[in-house]
């Protein structure tokens, strides 16, 4: 199942602000409040990974900075701008990876959250490199189909390290328990799932015998008016049941890889990565019922390619319709103790024989972690299994904020199943790793 993980829970404020104000934690400006430089915030955090299983090999010195600032320009118009470094020592002190990959995952510089806001009545407006977050599963991606992913880790980087911005604009309407959303994204931002060679490629097609296998790294589409993407969602909130409809059309954010088979003068075979355009309508839902919180999201996917085994096919693809959903409770217990429990899965309605996904993928997800033995040590795991094959997946840490806007994390990723599997296919990647980090 294609970019269905998502690791760490979504912070609300990365989601649907209830106001402005709400979101910038700010009261409006009164015209004899004296003029001061914007407040910084951000974060520095320093990673560091081992890849125990064969090959070992130090796998990642990260070390990123975050920097972000906002403020007013008049009384209905505001501005938020944000930027983080990246630098991954690794790929200097050692040469494990292709070059083609340490360049891509050395250094890189990237705009976050950059945008202008306006307020007009019941209406707010955002322009500018924003997170658009429609589904709220913890852990899982479903419904949250507009913003791109960092995926070079996987999904294994919390949160805010594997969400990318996109280039958007958005009107909301907030009127009662009602809220109306329309979104235009005239300059795309895709996953980047890094390049061939790299850590977590996710694509490795077995050996054909007899042929020369070419896997080429991923090329951008043009940025063209046809290429852009536009979505609108309604939401509305009735007798403690928050539910929303969804329409989202746009270039699929990963790639689906072409093939083409070249019999001379050498048998190759290559595969091209290339970005269709899918439309999807979806819908979600929440309800607290005091001892545990439903959840559900549901998205049926039109025209999204997938790759077929049979050679007489043109270019390797057969576009599909896919229903995807997920339920799930989600318990809070005392000393800050917590379960979470998902089902969900994948329906091809026209499913190719062909194709190596069954007609219908099943999975289970289950999260738990507590502040039991001490209310700034938190162990937590994490276990994603389908239960069409022995695909599965462990993440298990321990965070520690040992001061104030510190923190410490220790940790293992296992992954386990066959090398067609979303899992299986990191079988070699198991890891051990440790993150410090500093908010301000």
């Amino acid at each position: 199942m294609d970019e269905l993980f998502d690791l760490t829970e979504e912070k609300k404020e990365e989601g649907e602000p209830g106001s402005i104000d709400e979101l910038f934690e700010t009261e409006r400006a009164t015209v004899d409040e004296p003029r001061r430089w914007p407040d910084l915030n951000g974060f520095f955090q320093s990673e560091v990974a081992y890849t125990y299983a064969s090959p070992d090999h130090w796998s990642k010195f990260r070390n990123l900075l975050e920097l972000g600032t906002h403020g007013r320009l008049s009384g209905n118009l505001k501005w938020k701008a944000s930027g983080r470094l990246m630098y991954d020592a690794i790929y200097d002190l050692t040469d494990f990876y292709p070059e083609s990959v340490r360049h891509d995952q050395r250094f890189e510089p990237m705009i976050r959250e950059t945008y202008l806001d306006y307020s007009a009545g019941d209406w707010d407006f955002r322009v500018g490199r924003q997170h658009i977050v429609w589904g709220e599963m913890v852990g899982l991606f479903f419904a949250d189909v507009v913003s791109a992913k960092d995926l070079r880790q996987f999904v294994l980087p919390d949160f805010d390290l594997l969400r990318i911005p996109q280039w958007a604009m958005r009107a909301e309407y907030f009127k009662g328990d009602f809220h109306g959303e329309a979104i235009w994204i005239p300059y795309m931002t895709y996953n980047d799932i890094g390049k061939v060679g790299s850590e977590f490629f996710p694509f490795d097609p077995p050996p054909t015998p007899g042929f020369n296998t070419v896997i080429k790294n991923v090329q951008r589409p043009n940025n063209t008016l046809g290429n852009t993407a536009y979505g609108l969602r309604l939401s509305y909130l009735h007798s403690g049941w928050d539910t929303s409809l969804f329409y989202y059309s746009g270039l699929d954010l990963s790639p689906a890889f072409a093939r083409n088979v070249v019999l001379a003068p050498d048998p190759t075979i290559t595969y091209r990565p290339v970005h269709k355009r899918i439309h999807q309508v979806g819908s979600t839902l929440a309800k607290d019922f005091g001892p545990f919180v439903l959840k559900g999201e549901a998205v049926y996917t039109v025209d999204q390619p997938f790759l077929v085994t049979r050679f007489n096919d043109s270019d390797g693809l057969v576009s599909q319709d896919v229903l995807d959903y997920i339920v799930g409770l989600d318990f809070s217990f005392v000393e800050d103790t917590r379960l979470n429990l998902q089902f969900f899965q994948r329906w091809f309605s026209h499913h190719d024989r062909d194709m190596i996904p069954d007609e219908l993928e099943s999975g289970v997800s289950a999260l738990v972690s507590t502040r039991y033995f001490h209310p700034k040590v938190e162990p937590e795991v994490l276990l994603i299994h389908s239960l069409n094959r022995a695909d599965w997946n462990v993440q298990a840490k321990v965070t520690w904020e040992f001061l104030r806007n510190w923190r410490m994390v220790v940790g293992a990723d296992i992954f386990g199943g066959p090398p067609t599997g979303l899992f299986g296919q990191f079988d070699a990647k198991d890891r051990v790793y440790g993150e410090f980090r500093y908010s301000f």
